[in-house]
């Protein structure tokens, strides 16, 4: 996709993948280490980009083909068959739609999704379980693998915070914008008075980064805490100290990781999350030079709601940030954030642009 995010020009695009490639047959690119990871980064994005939408051009030509001979023939199977297949398309040209909103340095990346309750007790740690679910019921509709690397048990219910590792290719570019705080209105099922309750939980989105990135970080400038995991209990709950917290003391940047038997592993883990959690703090700053009214749109913080969920006394999710809203709470909250997402990609897009 277009390195500036935004509407997908075929034309341009394939003028602009020539130029690339001519530029990886200079010798003196690869003196520039830097650059030429660039260069290559966008090649790629755009080879995969203009790949897909040549894909979907001739499975589009090819169902049209078969539609017309069909009932040139009088052939309703052949019909039938080249009408279900522009019913799939339709869906995949939205998918495709979604990405060419993606052309950030960190888009394709796979990503972390962290979610936290909020205050409240058992009932925002159910609420923030909800988002867990929801969440990951999302990446295994994107068909993305999704692992849990840190769980931390409500009290009763829920959870008090958990960690996501989502892997797939714009993992990143399509999370990010959930980042936020995120408000759940229902009757709470842990009031014996049956009262309308508000949690809120907070979710936090950073990328995965490669080996290729330098970060460096002081080992001094570190805390490390050792504590047994936390699971769904039976064989998941470890009986030893092999979960580790690892806290940044200059940002107060905390990662934690459980998901391995061994202390090493999930050490390991956790340095790459804080190396990717150092990075994103990297990029948002650069984001907030570039236009401050986008960087206060997307900030992180318990004042900056981004949805919400009512279940009662009517239902309703509603992006507080794009209005995109919608009466489907149930389809929401099993993963199908689809518009919600689209929207915010191309609301942040026209804010950097504009």
């Amino acid at each position: 996709m277009p390195s500036s995010g935004g509407r997908f020009d075929v034309d341009v695009s394939r003028q602009k993948l020539l130029d690339l490639i001519k530029q990886t047959e200079d010798a003196d690119l690869w003196n520039k280490p830097d650059q030429a990871k660039k260069v290559m980064q966008e090649k790629r994005r755009l080879e995969v980009s203009l790949g897909r939408y040549d894909a979907v051009k001739r499975r589009l030509d090819d169902a049209v083909t078969l539609i017309e001979l069909g009932e040139e023939g009088a052939d309703a199977a052949s019909v039938k068959e080249g009408e279900a297949e522009l019913a799939g398309l339709v869906k995949e040209a939205d998918t495709l739609e979604t990405q060419c909103l993606l052309g950030g340095e960190m888009d394709t990346c796979n990503a972390y999704l962290e979610i936290h309750a909020g205050a409240g007790g058992t009932e925002s740690c159910d609420s923030a379980g909800i988002l867990l679910r929801m969440y990951t019921r999302w990446a295994e509709r994107q068909g993305f693998k999704v692992d849990t690397v840190e769980y931390s048990d409500g009290d009763a219910a829920g959870i008090k915070s958990a960690t996501l590792h989502i892997q797939g290719e714009f993992a990143y570019g399509l999370a990010k914008t959930e980042g936020g705080v995120h408000r759940l209105v229902r009757i709470s099922p842990f009031d014996s008075n049956a009262r309308r309750h508000t949690s809120f939980s907070s979710v936090y989105v950073y990328p995965e980064v490669d080996d290729n990135i330098e970060i460096v970080i002081n080992p001094a400038d570190l805390r490390v805490d050792t504590y047994r995991a936390q699971g769904a209990g039976g064989q998941h709950v470890n009986k030893t100290e092999s979960a580790v917290r690892i806290t940044h003391i200059p940002t107060n940047t905390v990662v934690a990781s459980q998901q391995d038997k061994s202390q090493i592993r999930n050490r390991d883990t956790c340095m790459k999350m804080l190396k990717a959690r150092l990075y994103e703090l990297e990029l948002q700053k650069k984001e907030a030079e570039a236009n401050k009214y986008a960087a206060n749109k997307t900030e992180i913080g318990w004042g900056h709601q981004i949805r919400s969920y009512v279940l009662q006394p009517y239902q309703m999710v509603k992006d507080l940030r794009t209005d995109v809203e919608t009466s489907n709470t149930i389809g929401v909250l099993d993963g199908e954030l689809t518009d919600f997402i689209k929207a915010a990609l191309a609301q942040r897009v026209g804010n950097i642009r504009g």
